[in-house]
């Protein structure tokens, strides 16, 4: 894991070469205590139907502390007490430490409305608890991003994609509404027919218009299976084809591409099926623990260079790349994947980046910061061969996560310039195999790329554009004005301030 740097204390050594140890012996077993305990907590709460009623003791807790930092003399800018290692950004923010926390304890299901057709959730629910939830009464949200720790508040301030974004958009493109504390303490509620200026304006924004209290999203009734069809594909225009084709095809429920090489990929289709229609000797149950990680497997159909069709279990699909963390896992556990590690341990994974996150060391940080690149970049599928030639030109790191995703032309900070449009979201994680690799410089390049492909950087990873330049990747002319009219100014930081690389550790 060193990748050939030199480090000059046996601590350091054996932090970095050895980690595995401390991840395996220590992270992995407090992951699962740490999981289990919510999941009995979480289940208990949802059973009991306490957490509507405990919702608004939490918001008026939050007016509280909001109108005492008013009455203190509103000294530096609010933003949330959730500490910096608990979110799923390598980064930690720095902003934190210099400003006035609001305590927001707010991790719960608060309503599922089958007849609305709607989920009410605090900001703090995350994917694995909101989708085995919605999943037991036969619902599930249209987008739900694969990584069990993703919250919906993230979600909705950053942004989230899925395999079914193709059809949905964004994960903001599902919500329905907004509830949040104002800075002047008020509660208010936003959605396309009520403050649409606000509803509007809150994706991307980061914490810095209010604070998030709850969300009502979409919910689309759900099956127990997806039939899904695994296609290898050889040549990057056919690759690129194949990938617009299926993209546009509104009959595929869920759309992704693993490539593994400029020249080699697998796209993947998926649909809803009804029990009935299981062929019962190819269900692949991919989340049992013991199971390949869900990127080696299709790596392993690849070199056999022939369409497979397997019937997966909803949740297992929905949650295919936590175990592995998509295959960042692999740098950190080197061995995971071996059929031993998965049978006698892999019933714990996966370790919580968080917990990778409040342990990492000095060393440990300067390695993956210039050894490491972790980006989400999304583009217009027309400019889908333009971006790969160069990141394989730039970092060749391989595989690519290959996602499309519906933009359509609404108010806010991100839209097409135009018109609505399929994008896609490529996603770079890994260690680059170029010798000129430099994290600045071959980041900003990756930067000027995408804001000439008229596309947008997602804001959880490095970016070291300037205020001047983001400006021009972003719109904040919605953001700007609801800024001024809910006097933001003085309450909070502006997203420039919260996600540049000087803001975060």
């Amino acid at each position: 894991m060193a990748m050939g740097k030199k480090f000059d204390t046996l601590t350091e050594i054996i932090l970095i070469d050895y980690r595995w140890v401390f991840v395996c012996f220590f992270l992995l077993p407090i992951s699962f205590l740490y999981n289990l305990f919510y999941y009995i907590r979480n289940e208990i709460i949802f059973r009991l139907s306490s957490a509507p009623t405990a919702h608004g003791m939490k918001v008026r807790s939050i007016q509280r502390q909001v109108r005492q930092w008013r009455e203190t003399g509103m000294a530096t800018k609010m933003c949330t007490a959730r500490p910096g290692w608990q979110t799923m950004s390598f980064r930690k923010p720095m902003y934190k430490k210099s400003m006035y926390q609001i305590k927001c304890n707010l991790v719960d299901i608060l309503e599922v409305d089958t007849e609305k057709r709607t989920v009410r959730v605090e900001p703090l629910v995350n994917m694995k608890q909101l989708s085995e939830t919605l999943g037991k009464l036969g619902w599930t949200i249209p987008i739900v991003p694969e990584l069990d720790d993703l919250t919906v508040g993230g979600l909705v301030m950053g942004t989230g994609v899925e395999s079914s974004s193709h059809i949905y958009g964004l994960f903001q493109h599902i919500c329905l509404s907004y509830e949040l504390v104002l800075a002047d303490g008020s509660v208010t509620v936003c959605s396309k027919d009520e403050n649409s200026d606000l509803f509007y304006a809150i994706p991307w924004s980061y914490g810095t218009l209010g604070l998030l209290t709850a969300v009502e999203i979409k919910i689309i009734p759900s099956t127990r299976f997806i039939k899904l069809t695994y296609e290898p594909v050889k040549g990057l225009d056919k690759i690129v084809k194949t990938f617009d084709e299926e993209s546009k095809n509104k009959a595929n429920h869920f759309v992704e591409g693993l490539q593994y090489s400029l020249d080699e990929a697998v796209i993947m289709t998926g649909i809803m099926v009804e029990d009935s229609e299981v062929e019962a000797g190819k269900i692949n149950e991919i989340g049992k623990w013991y199971k390949p990680w869900f990127f080696k497997h299709v790596e392993k159909i690849l070199k056999r260079g022939k369409t497979v069709i397997e019937y997966i279990p909803v949740v297992d699909y929905y949650h295919r790349h936590s175990r592995s963390l998509f295959w960042e896992l692999q740098d950190i556990v080197p061995f995971g994947n071996n059929i031993f590690f998965r049978y006698f341990l892999g019933w714990m994974m996966p370790v919580k980046v968080s917990l990778l996150k409040l342990t990492q060391t000095e060393a440990v940080k300067k390695l993956y910061e210039n050894n490491h690149i972790i980006q989400d970049l999304l583009v217009p599928t027309r400019t889908m061969k333009e971006c790969i030639e160069f990141f394989d030109n730039s970092v060749k790191v391989y595989p690519l996560w290959l996602c499309p995703f519906n933009l359509p032309n609404d108010p806010g900070m991100v839209h097409p310039k135009e018109h609505e449009e399929m994008y896609i979201d490529i996603g770079v994680y890994g260690v680059p195999h170029v010798n000129n690799f430099h994290p600045v410089k071959t980041t900003r390049a990756i930067e000027d790329l995408v804001e000439k492909c008229d596309g947008f950087q997602m804001l959880y990873a490095d970016t070291f554009r300037t205020k001047e330049e983001f400006y021009r990747m972003f719109d904040h002319k919605l953001y700007n004005t609801m800024r001024k009219r809910l006097t933001c100014e003085s309450a909070f930081p502006e997203v420039y301030d919260k996600v540049n690389k000087t803001a975060r550790d």
